[in-house]
């Protein structure tokens, strides 16, 4: 009886660390702030996992499950069409020099140096998130941080579900390119931008309800919690006693420290940045296109 409670609590633990998000949140040049969440790869690695990884498997999980929401087959779906796609990267990024595959990851390479770094932080909100916990400089006070975060959420939700559509409305139009002898690069992006735009809605519609009021209502039940606020947001602090998660808004003075090293007309230098991903394990090519985009 006593191992069973111990692995039933061992699991309960795994469950939490992959529905908890760490959100990083800080001014990068000027009015303009960056939005990024740290790598979580156990949390990555678990969803990889429990995707199907061949035709067989997702036939089964799809047809012999009839509990299962239609919305939950579609979204495995998309799953595995992703797994397949990052395969596929994955075999071109390993093409070897000046090869047709290398040219072709160069290519795409330059297409994704396109994407808004918005849109990666929005997709990286997945439905399974259910606690935020969300770090910014103590400098800052936590009501603007948190409508900051409501402001990207909800300009998300409107801007991708428009993209997304468009994006299925092309596809039909780059079948066309199938009869020529190359591979059809025009259907792939498209579908990957499809892809891209429904995984970000679906971020920040989950975001819109972690950082909401409105949140206390929704199944995910999240409260939020300043922590360490010097500024006195009492307005801010939200309990629900029915949810057993709970948000955190973190001041840092550490990250605090290395933002005031920037220059206050050009920003966070490159350096600066690649200390503050160290230290807040964040994606660095991420973090820096928030630089360079503004």
């Amino acid at each position: 009886m006593f191992n069973k409670s111990k692995q039933k609590h061992s699991g309960c633990l795994i469950i939490n660390q992959i529905m908890r998000a760490r959100l990083v949140v800080f001014p990068i040049r000027g009015r303009n702030w960056c939005f990024t969440r740290s790598i979580d790869r156990s949390a990555s690695e678990s969803q990889s996992s429990q995707t199907p990884s061949t035709f067989k498997e997702l036939w089964n999980n799809i047809f012999n499950s009839n509990d299962k929401p239609t919305e939950s087959n579609a979204e495995l779906l998309i799953d595995f069409a992703s797994n397949k796609m990052n395969r596929a990267w994955t075999g071109l990024e390993k093409a070897p020099p000046g090869s047709f595959k290398s040219k072709l990851h160069g290519l795409g390479l330059r297409l994704l140096a396109r994407v808004k770094p918005s849109e990666i932080f929005l997709k990286s909100i997945s439905k399974d998130v259910t606690k935020v916990e969300i770090t910014y400089p103590s400098s800052l006070i936590a009501r603007h941080v948190r409508r900051r975060l409501r402001h990207i959420a909800l300009r998300g939700t409107v801007i991708h579900k428009r993209y997304f559509y468009g994006s299925v409305s092309l596809l039909p139009l780059t079948t066309a390119f199938t009869v020529l002898p190359l591979p059809n690069i025009p259907f792939f992006w498209i579908l990957f931008r499809t892809y891209s735009h429904w995984r970000a809605l679906k971020g920040s519609e989950r975001l819109l309800q972690l950082v909401s009021d409105s949140s206390a209502s929704q199944n995910s039940s999240v409260a939020i919690v300043t922590k360490n606020n010097s500024h006195g947001d009492s307005e801010d602090v939200m309990r629900n006693p029915s949810s057993p998660w709970v948000g955190v808004l973190q001041p840092s003075e550490e990250l605090e420290k290395l933002v005031q090293h920037g220059d206050a007309d050009h920003g966070l230098s490159k350096c600066i940045l690649s200390d503050i991903c160290k230290t807040f394990d964040l994606n660095t090519m991420d973090v820096v296109k928030y630089r360079d985009s503004v």
